[in-house]
């Protein structure tokens, strides 16, 4: 399962970092940031469609898409074209991405920043929040009940927030009994690569008013933000349709929705 590989590559080059600087070092680190940006109301819902910028080199379907050699610089058009919340892959050996473009992405942009990874580790969370993170992604696939809560709370714990993400009708019900307010549908099948637009459309209702409803993947165009605005979302994740094109364009365009 591919989905599985990921978690597991994940969370071997965490214990590598671990080694490197343990875990009680990443936890001061962690507690001595400052304060976590507040992603709820960045995403909360509003007349027009909020987007999700996302800082994306390369993805295990589409290979290379972007060299991206100044994530910050990237992130600030995202901050200055009307992006809520600046999502930032650090995940190594698929998607290219790294903790120190991060760091370099909260250093440049005032906008809460989503870190977009495969964590399932207590270690990867307080990495995000030392690194500057605001939100953290939670895959319902990836992890046990256990696993979901026992992370969701750490989130929590640290002023931050996480985006539970759903890929079935049950996972979204699992994040939405675990409490959170920010439920993210993707269309993606990480295992089958295989997109189904009309996916977020089958299960939104199951999503409870309040909670911040977010459609990810198979965003590439502004009919593709009108259709998940019609299917009730508040918001959309994209990368592969702002790192090939023009951003600044791109983006503005999809705020129009």
């Amino acid at each position: 399962m591919l989905l599985a590989d990921l978690t597991a590559g994940a969370r071997e080059d965490a214990e590598r970092r671990e080694d490197e600087v343990p875990l009680v070092q990443v936890e001061k680190l962690a507690l001595q940031a400052e304060p976590a940006r507040d992603a709820l109301v960045a995403l909360a819902p509003a007349p027009h469609v909020k987007v999700i910028a996302e800082v994306k080199r390369a993805s295990p379907s589409r290979g290379d898409m972007a060299e991206i050699s100044d994530p910050a610089a990237l992130a600030q058009v995202y901050q200055s074209a009307g992006a809520s919340v600046i999502s930032v892959l650090t995940e190594e050996r698929k998607f290219k991405g790294s903790l120190h473009d991060l760091a370099a992405v909260r250093a440049h942009v005032t906008i809460p920043i989503l870190r977009k990874d495969f964590i399932s580790t207590p270690y990867q969370v307080f990495e995000a929040r030392a690194y500057g993170a605001d939100v953290c992604l939670l895959i319902v696939a990836a992890l046990t009940d256990s696993e979901l809560t026992s992370l969701f709370g750490l989130v929590t714990q640290l002023g931050m927030h996480a985006l539970v993400e759903a890929h079935t009708a049950e996972e979204v019900d699992r994040a939405v009994d675990l409490g959170s307010s920010l439920i993210g549908v993707n269309a993606r099948d990480l295992d089958t690569f295989e997109l189904d637009r009309d996916l977020f459309g089958r299960v939104a209702d199951r999503i409870p008013a309040g909670t911040v409803r977010i459609a990810e993947s198979a965003v590439r165009s502004t009919d593709d933000v009108r259709h998940y605005r019609k299917s009730g979302a508040d918001a959309v994740l994209v990368g592969e349709a702002l790192v090939t094109s023009d951003p600044m364009v791109t983006l503005t365009s999809f705020l129009e929705v």
